[in-house]
């Protein structure tokens, strides 16, 4: 399952590096998901893509959110472990986290 999380954080990068990260201000958007991004050292990385998704991210995530789903680059069974917990609170995020992966996608990609 580990890989699956792996995977899924790829995806999303390598889906947020497409032609449109010039719109808006995306580029120069940073914070807590921008330096996790660059921070991680996977290949599709670069400071147009992770500033885009910090963007997409301040559009859908709180604050609190933002550290939570910062920590998923670095440790992805955090991803795994807030995608099958059973509480409200955990579910409320995993549903605010999945907005920001598609905010990404269609900002990024």
């Amino acid at each position: 399952m580990r890989k699956v999380i792996v995977l899924s954080a790829l995806v999303l990068l390598t889906a947020c590096g497409g032609n449109r990260v010039g719109r808006g201000n995306t580029q120069s958007a940073t914070g807590e998901i921008s330096s996790a991004c660059l921070a991680a050292d996977r290949a599709a990385a670069n400071s147009a893509l992770c500033g885009c998704a910090q963007a997409a991210a301040n559009q859908t995530l709180r604050g609190s959110d933002m550290s939570r789903a910062a920590s998923f680059f670095g440790d992805p069974d955090r991803a795994q472990e807030a995608r099958t917990a059973d509480d409200s609170s955990t579910e409320a995020f995993w549903q605010r986290y999945q907005s920001f992966v598609d905010q990404s996608r269609a900002m990024c990609g």
